[in-house]
Parts: structure tokens; sequence; C-alpha cells
């Protein structure tokens, strides 16, 4: 059933709540000295602040680095990894998407939605089915650095766009050794990459304006919600045993074809000006570009609660802020992220 755009606000707003769904973090003692070993007892008394060699450092250790994208550890020398996948019914379930940092659902063409997702501190075997690149996603990755951004192929006004944009094109047009068909499955919907080997000369990962930490004051529950796109519905649903949302696609719940059910510790709803480009699909729709340089709402939502605020990207190549209503910061829960790009 297509969905009218005109119930977004009452979702991001969350006036609505969703009835959710049934769907299913020794030691031991220094051992004593030989005496034959023991060195000869010092004439010159010992300084006040020299430490004993046997006490233990006063100094903590260094906690691990931590994922930009996650806020876990991670190691910030490994490439980032970003995919183009197919989500049509016919591309479910996909591949390697349990296994990623973040991921952005964006609208394409036809009311469908197609899903970006980065991979940095986990990187699956395969990958997919992958697809083509839009113009948004050349804005949504210019302040990654410069990320190995793997698709399947591209429009020329977008092929151009790519071209000079700050990522490492491994596109199957580039690297086709390291993509395959799935026979089982028809084309277009059967392109898979081999992602350990497609990350490489990625660039490592750098901030992107995410900000992980407590649980921030002012949330309200919600134990589900949608957004809708005008031909596909995206399903949120918090499981309080898993501690973690789960993700549903037209009322189905998003599973993967290559390990466990895809989901996130955070989700962000953020609403973006939509607008159609001169691209066309084979059909004639007209392919959609979502703007995220510029500013507008959001609904993060974290812990089974909600927190309404506002975020703000104003150059590309800055970091995207997230902020409550008194301009703190609006932090998200340690794990992996999934955006879902809401048309405003």
């Amino acid at each position: 059933m297509v969905r009218r755009r005109g119930r977004l606000p009452a979702v991001l707003a969350l006036v609505c709540v969703v009835p959710a769904m049934v769907l299913s973090c020794s030691s031991g003692a220094l051992p004593t000295p030989s005496r034959a070993l023991a060195p000869p007892v010092s004439r010159i008394p010992a300084s006040p602040l020299a430490p004993s060699p046997l006490a233990p450092s006063s100094t903590p250790p260094s906690p691990p680095p931590a994922s930009p994208f996650t806020g876990l550890p991670t190691d910030l020398d490994a490439p980032v990894l970003c995919v183009k996948i197919d989500n049509t019914a016919q591309a479910r379930p996909q591949s390697g998407l349990e296994l990623a940092d973040l991921v952005y659902v964006e609208p394409v063409e036809g009311g469908l939605s197609r899903l970006l997702a980065v991979y940095q501190s986990r990187v699956p075997s395969v990958v997919g089915p992958v697809r083509s690149t839009r113009a948004s996603d050349v804005q949504l990755l210019a302040n990654f650095g410069r990320p190995a951004l793997a698709f399947s192929g591209a429009a020329p006004v977008v092929g151009a766009l790519v071209s000079h944009a700050p990522v490492l094109d491994v596109s199957a047009l580039a690297r086709p050794g390291d993509y395959y068909r799935d026979r089982r499955r028809p084309i277009p919907h059967n392109l898979y990459g081999e992602a350990n080997l497609l990350r490489q000369g990625g660039a490592p990962p750098r901030d992107i304006g995410f900000r992980f930490g407590p649980t921030p004051p002012g949330g309200r529950p919600v134990p589900a919600t949608e957004v809708w796109y005008p031909a596909t519905t995206i399903g949120v649903q918090w499981v309080p045993a898993e501690a973690r949302w789960v993700i549903s696609m037209d009322g189905t719940p998003l599973t993967s074809a290559s390990g466990p059910r895809p989901g996130a510790a955070t989700v962000v709803l953020q609403r973006v000006s939509v607008r159609d480009t001169s691209v066309r699909d084979a059909a004639g729709s007209p392919s959609p570009f979502a703007a995220t340089v510029g500013a507008g709402d959001a609904v993060v939502l974290r812990d089974g609660l909600a927190f309404t605020g506002r975020w703000s990207h104003p150059a590309p190549d800055t970091s995207t802020m997230f902020t409550l209503p008194d301009g703190s910061p609006l932090t998200f829960a340690p794990g992996p992220v999934w955006v879902v790009l809401a048309p405003a």
C-alpha cells in the first residue's frame, strides 16, 4: 500500500506511537627473590619521591580507541568501506547488514528505499545485493574522509560526481574481480561483493559528528514507530531483552542471509529536504536527492526512549551534529547506528 508523506510529521513528532509488534553486554603474589641474588643494601637513602619498584603504577591504562561510528573499541587504522545495498522485496534477505557499524536508509525512485551500509569495526566476507549509487551518497559521504565506495554502477551525471568526490571508487566497473553474481537470484538483485577485498585502499575512519554517552534526560518511552516513504514502510521496534532496536521493511522483519537479524543501539529519524533530479530510472521515475547538508528536526531513539532534537551540517566537509532543544549534545548509545532519512 502506498503511504502518503503527509503522515511523516506525526511519526517524527512521535505523537502517535505504533503498538509494539511481537518480534522476535587472578593475580598471583610476587615470588620472593633468592638471597643469593638479592642486591646489597644501598648506603644512600632512597628518595622519598622515588616509587618502589614493586609498587603498582598510579597511571591507569589508556582506554582502547573508540569508533566514531559506534563509540565501541576498534582499530582506527582499519579502512572504511561503504556499500550501496538493494532494499527491494526481491533483494531481501540481504547479506552482511548485521555487521555494519552504520546504515543509512535513503529514498530512491518509485517511492522505494535503498541502504548505504558503512563497515569498519567488523567486515563480513560477502555483502549485497549491491546496487547503483545516487547523488545523495556523494553529499552524505563528503565528511567521511576518503572511504571505499562499492556500488554496481551509476547514471552518467552521478558517475561524474563520484569521480570528483572524496571517495575511492571500488564499483563493479572499477573492480569487477571483487564481485560475483548469485545465479539463484534474478538480475539486478544478485550482485555481491567480497568486502575484505573491496575495502582495501579506503581511508581510516574520522569524526563525523556522532557523540556517544549516557542516556540524556527528557526521553519518552516509545516501544515502536514507523517512517513512511511513498512505497516503503520502515518500522523500528525496541526489544528490551536484547537492549536494541530491530528493523522491519513493509511490515516484515528485516533478517539477514548471513547471520543474526540486523539491529541498532541507536536509530536516528533525520528529517531532510528531498527533491527530484533530472536523472530517471528505466520506468521514467525521477531520482530523488536527499539533502544532508543544512539543518532540520531529528528524533533519536535509544534505550527504548525517544529524544526530540535538531541536526546541523553546515557544509559538506563538516561534521553532522545532533543536539537537544537546549543546544547540548544529543548522545547516542554505544553500538551500531541506523539513520533513516525521512522526507521533511
